[in-house]
């Protein structure tokens, strides 16, 4: 797999299967171009097979599924999958145009390929996570979606693909954006429900770091994605888009859910 946040979803993947409730494990590993836009990363986005199907290996998956991209998309392919509304308007969305069409769409595809009865995704990418639940429900695709809390570095960075591209100062740098999110949710969970000082607080500690250029930072409900304009009054999502150097991370804090996660989706 690209990194351990992936190598996770297996392992929950594994580790829900029981005696009283057998199943499979399948993987599939697909870098899907109608997600990408122009300019974007998809000619050097990380692509290591042969290391992706050893850690599989060890990690008891029964099955990868690993298409060419003319298997997904065939000449003459014309149908796409939209979830419509603010899900699909806001934060990622104002700089990845169509970049959730693409996202829904090879996950549909893949579902009615897989049929699988539960699918695992990443807390890391709320928004995306968010909006295939949105699809799911109003498709009633029968797939039970289990949202995985984010895996981190030692330093808190969240484990993404493009961690590969930043610099030893980039990444020295880049720390600051997870202790930026640790710091307002500290706030939150002292009481603090004000959303536009929560904003601040991570505003203000990724400004003390040059490198780092903060595309937006968002206090938002999990429903819309509206933004809280000052009083919070439900769980709420957290979450930023920075550029360090010319690297794009993005990362997230859910604020006030309890451990059970299933309610998200």
């Amino acid at each position: 797999m690209r990194h351990a946040g992936h190598l996770a979803l297996v392992q929950q993947a594994r580790a829900a299967i029981t005696r009283s409730e057998p199943g499979r494990v399948i993987v599939s590993i697909f870098v899907n171009p109608l997600q990408f836009g122009p300019g974007e990363d998809l000619d050097r986005y990380p692509r290591d097979i042969d290391r992706d199907l050893q850690q599989l290996a060890g990690a008891q998956v029964d099955a990868v599924f690993f298409p060419k991209q003319d298997e997904i998309y065939p000449a003459g392919f014309a149908t796409t999958v939209q979830v419509k509304g603010p899900l699909t308007e806001r934060l990622e969305a104002t700089s990845r145009p169509g970049h959730f069409g693409g996202v829904t769409t090879v996950v549909a595809k893949l579902f009615q390929i897989v049929q699988p009865t539960q699918a695992y995704f990443g807390m890391k990418d709320a928004q995306q996570l968010l909006v295939i639940a949105k699809m799911v429900r109003d498709m009633a695709i029968p797939t039970t979606l289990v949202p995985v809390p984010t895996v981190r570095e030692p330093d808190g960075l969240a484990m993404s693909s493009r961690n590969a591209y930043l610099t030893p100062a980039g990444r020295v740098a880049a720390g600051t954006i997870p202790h930026a999110l640790a710091a307002a949710a500290e706030l939150y969970d002292n009481g603090e429900r004000d959303a536009r000082r929560l904003r601040q607080c991570v505003e203000i500690m990724l400004a003390g770091e040059s490198r780092l250029r903060a595309q937006y930072v968002s206090c938002a409900r999990l429903d819309t994605l509206e933004e809280w304009d000052r009083q919070i009054e439900q769980a709420t999502l957290l979450s930023l888009a920075v550029e360090v150097d010319r690297t794009r991370l993005i990362d997230n804090r859910w604020l006030g859910l309890n451990d059970d996660l299933s309610h998200l989706v």
